[in-house]
């Protein structure tokens, strides 16, 4: 289907000062903008839509319009949702919708439409501005159709009165917990079973969505996966081998895999650290965006959270991860239903860039309740489960959350300002609502997703603190 460019759209071309007000730096950065939100649009479309295709779901393009393209970064908010666009699908004989193959979003008369492209995993990439767009070749049948196994999860209903999950329930849905918070998912485990579990209308079980930050968690376990089976210690250097003339050694090469799973590389990049646009939207590889900046502190003396870090920590495995693919082995412990995408390149783009049920998202949690162990094989490196949640680099200032490797913590090392939540709970975190919490002495896992309006935020604190409170009380009003 294609939309038409509605007026609001044409008069947001105009933007806020007449075109001949602006410099010629300001209308390449509003011509910049347009292409980043038709990318935007292009891969939140494509990559909602293959992925629950691709584990036996459906995301209609109207879900995606109201949840994923509304309330989003103010610059692209008021032009993304009027973008025309195009969903294109495969050709599969004897079916009715068959496969995404690509998005198309228009955003310039004079260049070809933004498209988002799904690959041979399920997910999708950005391709890059200016891209010739091919067509789609036939598929057949047999490689279209979902085949997505039982997840396996038990149910235990009587840890939790009936009374408790409702004002649980009611209070993560209701806004109790932010203003303009939009909570799709609430799911509370104990041990190996589900206590409580809630989903918006229109999500469910077998929803993915994408985890944003809570990917740097994800990218986290999959290096210490790595690291475990090639024997590699992650204070060893990552190996970026600058040499200036005469021999002498580059700065960047003193940057170990420790420095870059606690983002204190000391590198600078010229946008905000959250913020990798060109990668996630404009189709630039990681390669291009995260590898080559230069050091301004010395690596291990400063804390600045960075997408750059975490893909920069990602190279140390990258020859693992070709070989075994990040979802075979998150599948190890149960991440069935988890795509990790990649730029057009095929590099993972594990900074941000996964799609994952709540379910999946709880797995990861258990396995750190584990220690990292899943049906008596080890899968994480001894002692892992204590590193990543040992908040003893450089830590972020302005907040009372501390910094793991590629883990939140709920302590600083000066202390735990977060009553009633135990020393040793620690949390992925992610935009718009993604947390996973794992509580290890409480054996509790909370995952909540969402797809906060900007400028809002869930109390995730506030809500672990009611769990456990509940817990605690066992589950009594």
């Amino acid at each position: 289907m294609k939309t038409l460019l509605s007026l609001a759209a044409t008069a947001a071309l105009a933007l806020t000062t007449t075109a001949s007000a602006q410099s010629a730096q300001e209308r390449l950065d509003d011509r910049y903008n347009y292409a980043l939100a038709a990318g935007y649009k292009a891969m939140m479309l494509c990559s909602a839509m293959a992925t629950s295709e691709r584990l036996g779901g459906s995301r209609t393009e109207e879900s995606v319009h109201e949840w994923e393209l509304t309330g989003i970064y103010p610059v692209l908010d008021p032009i993304i949702r009027d973008l025309p666009y195009e969903i294109v699908r495969y050709s599969v004989d004897g079916m009715a919708n068959p496969p995404v193959y690509q998005v198309r979003v228009e955003w310039a008369d004079d260049m070809p439409a933004r498209a988002a492209t799904q690959s041979v995993n399920g997910g999708c990439y950005v391709e890059p501005i200016g891209a010739s767009l091919a067509e789609p070749l036939p598929l057949s049948a047999e490689s279209a159709n979902a085949n997505v196994a039982d997840d396996g999860w038990t149910t235990n209903s009587a840890v939790l009165s009936g009374s408790a999950k409702d004002r649980l329930g009611d209070a993560a849905f209701d806004m109790s917990y932010g203003e303009g918070s939009r909570t799709t998912a609430a799911l509370v485990i104990r041990g190996d079973a589900i206590i409580m579990e809630r989903y918006a209308q229109g999500f469910g079980a077998d929803t993915p969505q994408r985890t944003w930050s809570v990917a740097k968690s994800i990218a986290s376990t999959l290096v210490g996966i790595g690291l475990l089976a090639d024997g590699i210690d992650v204070n060893e250097p990552i190996g970026l081998n600058y040499w200036r003339q005469g021999g002498a050694p580059d700065l960047r090469n003193q940057i170990t895999i420790d420095h870059a799973l606690r983002m204190a590389t000391g590198r600078y990049s010229d946008t905000p650290g959250n913020r990798t646009d060109p990668l996630y939207w404009g189709g630039s590889t990681v390669d291009e965006t995260a590898m080559r900046w230069p050091v301004v502190h010395a690596p291990g003396t400063v804390f600045r959270y960075a997408n750059n870090d975490t893909l920069l920590a990602v190279r140390t495995v990258d020859r693992f991860l070709g070989y075994y693919g990040a979802e075979d082995l998150l599948s190890r412990f149960g991440m069935d239903r988890t795509i990790a995408e990649t730029d057009w390149r095929g590099g993972y783009v594990l900074s941000s860039q996964v799609w994952s049920t709540a379910r999946d998202l709880g797995r990861l949690g258990q396995l750190y309740l584990n220690d990292g162990v899943w049906d008596g094989e080890r899968i994480l490196p001894e002692g892992w489960v204590e590193y990543i949640s040992d908040p003893s680099g450089p830590q972020p200032e302005g907040t009372d959350w501390g910094y793991g490797a590629g883990w939140w913590t709920f302590r600083r090392p000066e202390g735990n300002a977060f009553e009633g939540i135990p020393d040793d709970a620690f949390a992925a975190r992610g935009n718009r609502g993604q947390y996973v919490v794992v509580v290890p002495s409480r054996d509790v896992v909370i995952v909540r997703r969402g797809e906060d309006m900007v400028g809002t935020r869930f109390d995730i604190a506030a809500f672990t603190r009611d769990v456990l409170a509940a817990l605690e009380e066992g589950g009594s009003d």
